[in-house]
């Protein structure tokens, strides 16, 4: 139980939606490294601010133009999110700007208050936001710990609409 739940309800904040920002880059434009990547980060946001995704609206997700091998969002159904409103986009063509990235806007619905929200920036893109060099990345073993009872393979997308 977290720290609002022990709360009275008169005591809790009211229930609004917030935004969770993340960014992670990847070595290779494949499916394999765009996922990994996108559940990395997507796990770390999930764990650091206690999200459920029965809490989740919507994610959009970006990548630079150079990442176009798969949907990163396709790494939030592997999750579990399968009633979450996902869209996924290109991010603006900047000069000089990060490549390889990864970027996720979460809309969250929840009793945190803004400030209180941890975004996450990993690999390359802790430079995107300097203030969050000290967040500490979770260990490759725990990841693969939470994912060694999900089959991946039927989490594949099916056009019928079927899980």
């Amino acid at each position: 139980m977290n720290l609002d739940e022990q709360r009275l309800p008169e005591e809790r904040g009211p229930m609004v939606c917030r935004g969770a920002r993340g960014a992670v880059t990847v070595t290779e434009n494949t499916d394999e490294a765009i996922l990994a990547a996108a559940r990395e980060m997507l796990f770390l946001i999930i764990r650091a601010n206690d999200m459920k995704p029965e809490d989740v609206a919507s994610a959009y997700f970006t990548t630079t133009t150079d990442l176009n091998a798969t949907y990163p969002a396709l790494a939030a159904r592997q999750l579990g999110w399968y009633d979450v409103a996902l869209l996924c986009g290109h991010e603006m063509t900047v000069p000089n700007s990060l490549p390889r990235c990864i970027r996720v806007l979460i809309h969250w619905n929840t009793r945190t208050q803004a400030k209180d929200i941890v975004h996450v920036y990993l690999r390359g893109a802790r430079q995107l936001r300097p203030d969050r060099k000290s967040l500490p990345e979770i260990p490759r073993e725990e990841i693969e710990e939470v994912l060694k009872n999900v089959d991946l393979a039927q989490l594949k997308f099916d056009p019928q609409g079927g899980r």
